[in-house]
């Protein structure tokens, strides 16, 4: 196990989206500088297998089922999380979906849906843990939004919405937050290898993950653990005068 200078141990946190992909290497991240961890994730057999595999290697690390529309549901996981680790100091708002739709034709289910997930389901998240950060004096939250908020994306005017309002929401909380001793900055990841990319791939919705790699100005195709890393660093004491800002994982793409 190894630790990051600057980023004392047993400060719970709380990952959603935790089950796999960017969540799950965020999370590993954050066990790795010694703190307990909580995968919060819809895909709840899948978080509890995650979090036993940290566990066999040493971490503390929690799981529970969870679909971040549902205020009730993340309460009562957030509540077995400080039984569990005691107060939440750190939050990393990972869970989020996507879907290709031709704009003329989108589904205002599928819009509604989009939203409820990516952007309210990010502030859902977010102002619960508040009052532990508060209590604390200390606190670090990071969201994960997409670069596609900042270029457009075709057929994905729902997701480039809602990730942009995840942008915006972190820029609110960090005026709102910073005298408060907590931080909040987002990382908006370009093309990451994961489950979520390889389906899109599969699909046929973009070119294809690998086929992207010569586009990217390192000519490779970024990692969950790329984005973990930076993750990792925001939640640090060392990043205590970073707050509000758009912290890109893009290989040079988007700058």
């Amino acid at each position: 196990m190894s630790t990051i200078e600057g980023a004392p141990e047993d400060r719970a946190a709380v990952i959603t989206g935790g089950a796999s992909g960017i969540g799950l290497a965020c999370a590993r991240h954050l066990a790795e500088q010694g703190h307990p961890v909580a995968l919060l994730d819809r895909q709840g057999e899948e978080a509890a297998k995650a979090a036993e595999r940290l566990r066999a290697e040493g971490f503390k690390a929690f799981s529970a089922e969870v679909d971040v529309t549902d205020r009730d549901a993340i309460g009562r996981a957030l509540d077995a999380v400080r039984a569990e680790f005691g107060s939440i100091q750190i939050m990393v708002t990972s869970a989020g979906i996507e879907s290709f739709d031709e704009v003329t034709k989108l589904p205002p289910e599928t819009w509604d849906r989009v939203i409820a997930v990516n952007l309210t389901g990010t502030f859902n998240c977010v102002q619960p843990v508040i009052a532990d950060m508060t209590a604390a004096g200390w606190g670090r939250i990071v969201t994960i939004s997409s670069s596609s908020a900042q270029s457009g994306a075709p057929n994905m005017a729902h997701y480039v919405a809602s990730k942009g309002g995840v942008i915006s929401l972190t820029k609110a909380l960090s005026y709102d937050l910073a005298p408060l001793g907590i931080t909040v900055n987002t990382i908006p990841p370009s093309i990451i290898d994961t489950p979520m990319a390889r389906q899109a791939e599969e699909s046929g919705d973009f070119p294809g993950v690998d086929a992207l790699a010569t586009m990217t100005p390192v000519r490779r195709i970024g990692t969950a653990d790329d984005v973990a890393a930076a993750c990792a660093f925001l939640c640090t004491d060392k990043a205590g005068f970073i707050t509000g800002q758009i912290i890109g994982v893009n290989g040079g793409w988007y700058m």
